[in-house]
């Protein structure tokens, strides 16, 4: 007999999310998995980092559960992006190691509460701090799945790679011919649609 309930289902979409992530970093050079893919410095590894970064916070110190991992305020306060990369000397490996030691630390609080267990967020504002761990449980998945979506963009700027997983991509074909005539149909109605053509 399989468990289900919310908490199972509200976890099993988190885990995937977080291997979706890692998937991205896949085949890929380290200078790949680093650099900035836009304006703005979006890239492989910082999203990684990020979201361990998040995990950590978000099911550890708003629920009492603190831990001794490497990236402090000290290190916001000095950069407030030093979670959304990694620095030359930090590993894929670490990172990588570091997002799943905040999936088993996420992983032990989620276990161990119930959904309605309260805690409080000491960065957001005093009016919203309360919360349950429902409403986190939806936040990180909500936040772990934004990032999997701009690592699905990121990846395939990179190398056009494109899907949610490996062995299930869920994309309607791998045919780089049949992309590339639905790419310039829909290039053809957006200058019709701008009156460009």
């Amino acid at each position: 007999m399989t468990v289900s309930g919310p908490k199972v289902e509200l976890h099993r979409y988190l885990r995937d999310a977080r291997e979706a992530m890692l998937w991205k970093l896949d085949g890929l050079s380290e200078y790949d998995v680093r650099r900035p893919m836009t304006p703005t410095g979006t890239n492989l590894l910082g999203l990684v980092k990020h979201l361990g970064t998040i995990e950590f916070g978000y099911f550890g110190d708003t629920f009492g559960r603190p831990n001794d991992e490497s990236i402090t305020q000290q290190d916001f306060e000095a950069d407030p992006t030093a979670d959304m990369w990694a620095t030359a000397e930090e590993s894929r490996a670490d990172i990588i190691a570091f997002y799943r030691r905040a999936w088993a630390h996420s992983d032990a609080t989620i276990d161990s509460l119930d959904l309605t267990a309260e805690g409080s967020v000491p960065w957001w504002s005093e009016d919203r701090r309360t919360v349950t761990l429902h409403r986190i449980l939806v936040h990180v998945t909500a936040e772990t799945n934004r990032h999997a979506g701009h690592a699905d963009i990121v990846r395939e700027l990179i190398d056009g790679a494109a899907g949610l997983l490996a062995h299930k991509d869920n994309m309607p074909t791998s045919d780089p011919t049949w992309w590339q005539r639905y790419r310039s149909e829909l290039e053809e109605a957006a200058k019709k649609a701008a009156g460009l053509s």
